[in-house]
């Protein structure tokens, strides 16, 4: 027959846990180190995403030059980047879809691109922005542009 086990004392099933204020004391430190981490790397989100309109919108002017090569000058305001999916009535030599897909990309904040042909820079054929984290409506400094 086995032995039954031995019975905890008294002291034993004191120490068999971790006290409530040990455990508020790691909570303490979590939350310090969240708070000291995370708006750096909400910055850092920011910017990769600032870097990343900046090569797409290089990309697109890239795309914007086979579009003239092949029609002879880029899309005008009213025709916008939406030709370069869809065939202009008045553009007989569209050699398209430009991009992939049915739709023009949208920058990295989910809002559409901002075009105009001519530019209203002076020394650019036309402007190809995106508007930056606030969206369309807010016309601010993070306003990023063709160079």
């Amino acid at each position: 027959m086995a032995d039954p086990a031995p019975a905890e004392t008294p002291q034993a099933i004191r120490e068999a846990g971790f006290s409530l204020l040990e455990v508020l004391v790691v909570i303490a430190i979590l939350g310090m180190l969240i708070g000291l981490v995370a708006p750096a790397a909400l910055r850092q989100l920011g910017s990769a995403r600032g870097s990343v309109a900046k090569q797409s919108i290089e990309r697109l002017g890239g795309i914007l030059d086979l579009y003239k090569l092949d029609a002879g000058a880029y899309p005008t305001t009213a025709q916008g980047l939406q030709s370069l999916v869809q065939q202009p009535s008045d553009v007989a030599a569209w050699n398209g879809p430009y991009v992939k897909g049915n739709t023009v990309p949208l920058d990295p904040w989910n809002h559409p691109y901002i075009y105009r042909n001519p530019s209203s820079r002076s020394g650019h054929d036309y402007d190809l922005c995106s508007p930056g984290p606030n969206g369309p409506q807010a016309a601010t400094s993070e306003t990023i542009c063709n160079p």
